[in-house]
């Protein structure tokens, strides 16, 4: 007993397999099996319609918004020549605190204070004792 309505064929031309259960392309509005039904594997022409992509700048790593009709390239090009607020000649400086000891010229990337006398300090000098702190109104003990 054959069933001559049930299934479809597949649109794509070098296919054209029978299947039973196919997928009807959202866009182009055509009927596909499992493996022809991504816009790519049957080459949609309307693709463009739902496959919207939006660029980054590899600059500042933002996403550049694109109307339709302009090319991604160029939007892209404007910003980065315009609106993009990466700036190579300011450098970030990752290691902005340095140590208050008289003659240490260390930096850290996180600030150290002493509880004390307020100052910022190196890891090494980080200690009261390690940087001869004079303030503060606890007395201050070698004892371990």
């Amino acid at each position: 007993m054959e069933f001559p309505d049930l299934g479809k064929h597949c649109s794509e031309k070098s296919c054209k397999q029978l299947d039973f259960l196919p997928l009807q392309c959202d866009v182009c509005k055509q009927d596909f099996c499992k493996d022809h039904f991504t816009y790519a594997a049957h080459k949609c022409p309307f693709a463009f319609k739902k496959d919207v992509q939006v660029p980054v700048c590899p600059l500042c790593n933002k996403p550049v918004p694109v109307k339709k009709g302009e090319i991604p390239d160029v939007v892209v090009g404007e910003h980065m020549d315009r609106d993009c607020k990466y700036r190579p000649e300011k450098k970030e400086k990752i290691f902005m605190y340095r140590c208050s000891k008289e003659g240490c010229k260390k930096k850290e990337m996180l600030q150290v204070t002493c509880d004390q006398c307020h100052g910022n300090f190196c890891i090494q000098h980080r200690h009261p004792l390690d940087h001869s702190c004079k303030r503060g109104s606890r007395p201050i003990s070698v004892a371990g």
